[in-house]
């Protein structure tokens, strides 16, 4: 018999998995909507044409192609078996799963321009899928939560994403954390002042590594992309500034004089922090890293990561500005910016602080206990009665003792029964227990009712 098995970087979730999951993605949704986003969904699967050259050379090496159905290899030559891996693959295979959601909604925002009101605010709550090696934190399978605006340059925009940052992590309980913010002129001025210009994409990629592999290797890796060890050298400020924003405002201005790409970008980013304070935003976690730079391409302004501190996960959100991801669709100048937050990544890092509220692993609110075909007949018009309120309930499907009744509700973490046995059929006052404190009472089924309504009310304001 084949034992079962799941693909690497892959996961089920449980019931339980499943509440803490849904409460953390009703929190964020909540934050979207706040800010104004609507919902949208796009297909698992796109064309390649649609995701291949948008993500960089390293990106397109981790999308999920999708053999052609049928005989794929019919029409292949010998020649065609010789040929490098892109082209080959180009040739079996016309799909791919999605590797974000900015790329498909470019895609669904040019289809569809002529129904969208500008600026066009969205949010997107979906599976995502990489071919990445899975370690802890990193999955092949993952769900992430995208809020963009397209069709504006407006820095207040950046703004927004920064409160929403602030506000998301908050509400669930997340109070540690840092906002990094750059912008990828800074880097492209960056490359101009060390004599590399033109150079920014690669330097981009190994500068975001930094976290990961450290200062040697980035520049070991930078010497391997053939940057000469005097740009190298002329880099060392990238790796010493000072942690006050202004300060380091004051340093980038002096260090990039000469580029005036550079100037731009420290001036876009100190009005970010400008419209930002004029918020009042209280307790800002806002951090300048000039070392950060998105290793996606189609970034060509601010961009972000969020880090929470303290615990092993690092990045937990990222995003930025895109002056013209349209444009590959036929749709050219149409500026967009946007975050992305790592649903499971999140997830690790509430479960490693104990984040999550009990009262979000219930389901079922009451369980009516029947020992007979009497009892239930009487309990079957009751649970019509709660469900009619919201009051989520359920009765235990077999006749059985009273004990593994009340073992099941315990078990589900259901916090009352209702009793209903000879006593009850008699009498008509059912009994209602709770099963944290213990304590029983005797009650008509609209008395019932009526109480659970008022607790259920009450928890969900706590």
């Amino acid at each position: 018999m084949q034992k079962p098995s799941l693909p690497r970087g892959t996961r089920d979730f449980g019931p339980e998995q499943m509440s803490k999951r849904l409460f953390l993605l009703e929190t964020i949704r909540q934050t979207f909507r706040r800010y104004g986003f609507q919902p949208i969904e796009t297909p698992t699967l796109e064309n390649l044409s649609v995701l291949m050259g948008k993500y960089g050379e390293e990106g397109d090496q981790l999308l999920f192609k999708v053999l052609n159905s049928g005989d794929f290899a019919k029409d292949l030559t010998e020649t065609d078996w010789q040929e490098n891996a892109r082209k080959l693959t180009l040739k079996i295979s016309e799909k791919g799963l999605r590797y974000d959601l900015t790329v498909p909604f470019a895609r669904y925002v040019v289809m569809n321009r002529h129904a969208l009101t500008m600026p066009f605010k969205r949010y997107q709550i979906q599976p995502v899928w990489r071919a990445d090696r899975p370690q802890k934190g990193r999955y092949r399978e993952f769900v992430q939560c995208d809020a963009d605006v397209v069709g504006t340059d407006s820095l207040l925009c950046e703004a927004e994403i920064v409160l929403m940052l602030h506000e998301s992590l908050r509400n669930l309980g997340i109070q540690d954390f840092t906002v990094k913010i750059n912008n990828r002129k800074i880097l492209t001025g960056i490359a101009e002042v060390v004599g590399a210009a033109g150079q920014e994409g690669l330097l981009a990629i190994a500068i975001d590594k930094l976290d990961k592999i450290g200062k040697e290797k980035v520049v070991e890796e930078l010497k391997q992309r053939g940057f000469s060890d005097e740009s190298i050298a002329k880099l060392e400020p990238m790796f010493q500034f000072p942690d006050q924003a202004q300060a380091a405002f004051e340093q980038l201005k002096s260090w990039l004089s000469s580029s005036e790409v550079g100037l731009k970008g420290v001036a876009e980013l100190e009005e970010v922090w400008q419209l930002v304070a004029q918020y009042g935003l209280n307790d800002a976690r806002m951090q300048l890293d000039v070392t950060l730079a998105r290793g996606l391409s189609y970034y060509t302004g601010a961009i972000f990561e969020v880090k929470a501190n303290g615990v092993q996960i690092g990045s937990i959100s990222g995003g930025g500005r895109y002056d013209n991801l349209t444009g590959a669709f036929g749709m050219p100048g149409l500026s967009g910016v946007g975050i992305s937050l790592g649903v499971d990544r999140i997830y690790d890092v509430m479960e490693e602080l104990n984040l999550f509220p009990e009262t979000g692993l219930q389901s079922t609110q009451v369980l009516v206990v029947h020992l007979d075909t009497e009892g239930r007949s009487l309990g079957l018009p009751l649970l019509s009665q709660l469900r009619a309120q919201n009051i989520p309930s359920e009765a235990y499907p077999d006749t059985a003792k009273v004990k593994k009744q009340l073992d099941y509700a315990n078990a589900k973490r259901i916090p009352y029964v209702v009793l209903i046995g000879s006593e009850e059929l008699q009498t008509g006052l059912l009994g209602l227990k709770n099963m944290v404190t213990g304590q029983q009472e005797k009650l008509t089924a609209d008395e019932i009712v009526a109480r659970l309504q008022e607790e259920v009310t009450h928890s969900k304001s706590i």
